[in-house]
């Protein structure tokens, strides 16, 4: 594996033309790769490391994106191993609360609001998983130099001198991204720029133990300060820096100096140390020709929504399963604009929320600190009910009337077994309806394009799954429907109150020219 070479590898060199190439081995281009693998697509995984990266870098996901894992088979692997927050706490340097951000043990997608996790064991999960499908190449030590498209593919050319032929590229090379510099993609700077060491903690105790905070911003003028626990025996804290001499301040003693509130050398041993600049950039392309960005290659955005990662699994649940329908015929290559065309409005406005959240922490000037302060705590006091993050819904793009908004998962039994809803009608394409309109639907029709039909009642019956906690009921009544087409990325297709019509409008998406169920 050091030299990025397998048996896989050795077959591919000789039949070297593949489905998609993937420029990147971290989260996101391992989830991209695990996402096309399982749906039969060929894959090629380009990565300049010699082995998985092996050091902290990403900390947190929210549920959507555990969701995901559950979809690739990974959620009983990765939930022992993850860290559920209850609430993410601001507090000013005199340790006064500013902001208190609840999170839900069982959110909307089903999963808890927020986890904190070590990105080693999240990539190692995913390597496996890949590593796992027969039509997925990872080729560690693979340093993409060149990239050249014509109409019907993209030739990689890499360091070594090799050259693989791929229909479609999808950089998800990080934030120095060699695909996006490669294609002269210019990025649109919404104008947050600051440097932060991050610094990272393997604990010889558990982190409860040692009484250390597991989420905490500290707004201090003197010194803006982020703690957070990211697994049981790891903990980072991120401090906002000065003008001053990086490698000074990234010295072990300069650190421990810094931490001596919190951590002795006896508790713990540094596992990283890092200097970074917080930008807010979103690329002005995010497809060019047969290539496409996803991830930091395509945005950054400043971490204290703890959304960065969470962005960057979005990018591929959305691109995975459109790139499969361009490359099954089902869809033009057109289809894949409406990638940015969804994810970008969803991705700058995160970001700015990120950012002003960003700015309010790291406020320098005493007085407009006791400003915020004074503003915060009267807002704080006000407030008559928790504070809740919520997410924007998509942009313009490929759903129909009442789509573009995440779908919920509850739990629901057939009869024999109970679970969440996505572990019964997996993650294709789903069109959920009330009980009562089930007989107006041509199921095995529907099943024959790779639609599953899910009927929801308040007990289990042949087709119809219990809603047991009535989580379909809520939301149906929300959306004002009785039906809800749903696509591989769990957002809405079409919603409405003709289980018939909105039916054909999915079948429609998936046999283009049909436009009614016969």
């Amino acid at each position: 594996m050091a030299n990025g070479t397998t048996e896989k590898q050795a077959a591919n060199k000789t039949s070297p033309r593949v489905d998609v190439a993937v420029i990147g081995a971290g989260p996101v281009g391992m989830t991209l790769a695990a996402l096309l693998g399982r749906a039969g697509r060929s894959v090629v995984v380009c990565e300049r490391y010699p082995a998985p990266y092996g050091l902290p870098r990403a900390a947190s996901f929210d549920g959507e994106v555990m969701r995901a894992f559950q979809g690739l088979g990974l959620a009983d692997e990765l939930a022992p191993l993850l860290q559920e927050r209850e609430a993410y706490e601001w507090r000013n340097g005199e340790g006064e609360l500013l902001i208190r951000q609840e999170f839900r043990s069982v959110g909307t997608n089903g999963w808890a609001d927020l986890y904190m996790f070590h990105q080693p064991d999240l990539e190692k999960a995913l390597h496996s998983l890949c590593a796992s499908l027969p039509n997925v190449d990872i080729r560690f030590g693979t340093t993409v130099v060149g990239l050249t498209q014509d109409r019907d593919q993209v030739t990689v050319d890499t360091a070594d001198g090799a050259a693989l032929s791929a229909r479609y590229v999808v950089g998800c090379d990080g934030g120095n991204s060699f695909v996006r510099e490669a294609l002269r993609i210019e990025q649109d700077d919404l104008g947050f720029s600051e440097p932060w060491l991050v610094c990272d903690f393997a604990l010889r105790r558990p982190a409860a133990e040692l009484g250390l905070p597991p989420m905490l911003q500290i707004g201090d003028p003197a010194e803006p300060t982020t703690i957070i626990t990211t697994a049981a025996d790891h903990q980072r804290f991120c401090f906002m820096l000065d003008e001053s001499d990086v490698e000074r301040e990234r010295a072990a003693d300069s650190v421990w100096a810094r931490v001596e509130r919190y951590l002795s050398r006896d508790d713990a041993e540094i596992a990283r140390v890092a200097a970074y600049t917080f930008r807010s950039l979103v690329a002005t392309r995010w497809r060019q020709g047969r290539i496409l960005l996803a991830g930091d290659a395509a945005h950054q955005m400043p971490p204290f929504l703890a959304q960065g990662l969470c962005a960057g699994i979005r990018d591929v649940l959305n691109v995975a399963f459109k790139l499969d329908l361009v490359l099954r015929g089902v869809q033009g290559a057109e289809a894949l604009d409406t990638y940015q065309s969804e994810r970008d409005p969803h991705v700058r406005a995160v970001t700015l929320a990120s950012m002003e959240l960003g700015r309010q922490h790291t406020l320098r000037d005493p007085e407009l600190a006791r400003e915020r302060d004074r503003a915060l705590l009267a807002r704080r006091a006000a407030l008559q009910e928790p504070e809740r993050m919520r997410l924007p819904d998509l942009g313009p793009g490929m759903f129909d009337t009442g789509g573009g908004r995440l779908s919920v998962q509850g739990r629901v039994s057939d009869g024999r077994r109970t679970g969440l809803l996505d572990d019964f009608a997996g993650g294709g394409f789903r069109l959920l309806v009330a009980e009562q309109d089930l007989p107006l639907l041509d199921v095995p029709s529907l099943r024959d394009v790779g639609i599953t039909v899910v009927g929801l009642g308040a007990t289990a019956a042949g087709a119809v799954v219990a809603d047991l906690d009535g989580t379909y009921r809520r939301w149906l009544d929300d959306l004002g429907a009785t039906a809800v087409a749903v696509r591989p990325d769990h957002y809405v297709y079409a919603a409405g109150t003709d289980a018939r019509e909105v039916a054909s409008r999915l079948l429609s998406l998936l046999s283009p020219g049909v436009t009614a169920l016969a």
